[in-house]
């Protein structure tokens, strides 16, 4: 008994020397109950709002301070005309437009019916229906209100009129697809490089490489051509099948959205050689770059979840989670159908990560032997 004791006090003391096992054991139950619990909602909060208002009534300005008192919105701002709406949602500046009718206040009065457009972004139909019953059920809220104060007969409506944007099918594969191209593209080309250089390591040619002329950054540089290549062709397996298998649409330049998945192709391999400079294993590259990659990419991309629900230092923590830039650009690029200027913000991001993945992953790799 004495000995069993005191293997159990010898495990005891090895956990609680290492400070990884310690961080795994304590620190990652808690990081993950906040990253479920915050992340994973099914509410869309901080909907941006733009009204279209022509008449300016006071029925108008009562129905607008409704959405401003209301926590799922935010009025954004007025616009003057309805042809500046679609610009507006390419840019995402924002998620929602109430379009009022001309004589909206004079419509109550005489005709019995005055109509409310709702337009929304339907390239993501779940969220943009949630949107729309939410902006609906105020509407209705003010109107039985309305009725019961004024004794307005009950044949008076205020009538929403839904119109999706670029998805009126509302098809939930338009919002699906582009995550997981997204999701996929970044774990796959991740894992490929982040064995590159450990296994030199492993299998003992770390000396040929050393031993070569070329400077660390060449090296480097050498091991992701090639996965490179091999990740193009996963490119255009990935987008025919979903042009021709799932039906996605292209609507934007085939170029543009080329050239992005390109940008973010050796922006994930540069990440991965970034692991496989500082991993001591394949086991463990391998790990970093799916485990530690995953999850992340699922809950704080945008892939499932709202980014616009999560609390604020979320929304900060997403930033720099590359799948979040890449997934909202391809989704206006293949969905919305927008120019280049529209998704440059993305490019110039994805670019910048690429640059800094690289550099890092070329000044941590080893030019000597341990």
């Amino acid at each position: 008994m004495k000995q069993f004791l005191a293997f159990v006090k010898k495990e005891f003391l090895y956990i609680l020397r290492d400070p990884r096992t310690m961080l795994i054991l304590l620190a990652m139950p808690i990081i993950m109950m906040m990253l479920f619990g915050f992340a994973i909602t099914t509410e869309v909060k901080n909907t941006k709002l733009a009204i279209y208002d022509p008449s300016h009534d006071a029925v108008t300005q009562k129905i607008i301070e409704r959405f401003s008192n209301n926590k799922y919105f935010e009025i954004d701002r007025e616009v003057k005309d309805l042809s500046e709406v679609e610009d507006l949602f390419k840019s995402g500046e924002i998620n929602l437009c109430l379009a009022f009718s001309d004589n909206f206040a004079d419509d109550m009065l005489h005709t019995r019916e005055a109509s409310i457009q709702i337009l929304a972004d339907g390239s993501e139909p779940n969220q943009a229906s949630m949107r729309v019953n939410y902006a609906t059920q105020i509407l209705n809220d003010y109107q039985r209100e309305l009725m019961q104060q004024s004794g307005i007969r009950p044949q008076f409506q205020i009538v929403p009129q839904m119109k999706m944007l670029f998805n009126p099918q509302q098809k939930s594969e338009y919002n699906f697809v582009p995550g997981v191209i997204g999701m996929m593209l970044l774990l796959i080309c991740a894992m490929m490089s982040s064995i590159a250089i450990v296994r030199e390591r492993e299998t003992g040619t770390m000396e040929v490489l050393l031993a070569s002329p070329l400077p660390p950054s060449y090296i480097v540089i050498a091991k992701a051509i090639p996965y490179f290549c091999i990740s193009s062709i996963d490119l255009v397996t990935t987008l025919c099948v979903a042009r021709f298998l799932l039906h996605i649409p292209i609507a934007g330049s085939l170029l543009t959205i080329v050239a992005l998945a390109l940008v973010y192709i050796f922006m994930a391999l540069s990440l991965g050689l970034l692991i496989s400079s500082i991993a001591q294993s394949q086991l463990a590259a391998m790990l970093l770059s799916s485990m530690v990659l995953m999850l992340p990419t699922i809950l704080l991309s945008g892939m499932m979840f709202p980014v616009e629900a999560m609390p604020w230092w979320l929304k900060d923590l997403s930033a720099i989670i590359p799948a979040r830039w890449f997934i909202d650009a391809i989704r206006k690029l293949m969905i919305q159908g927008v120019s280049l200027q529209f998704v440059i913000k993305e490019f110039v991001i994805l670019a910048c990560m690429a640059a800094l993945f690289l550099a890092v992953a070329i000044k941590k790799f080893k030019i000597r032997l341990e």
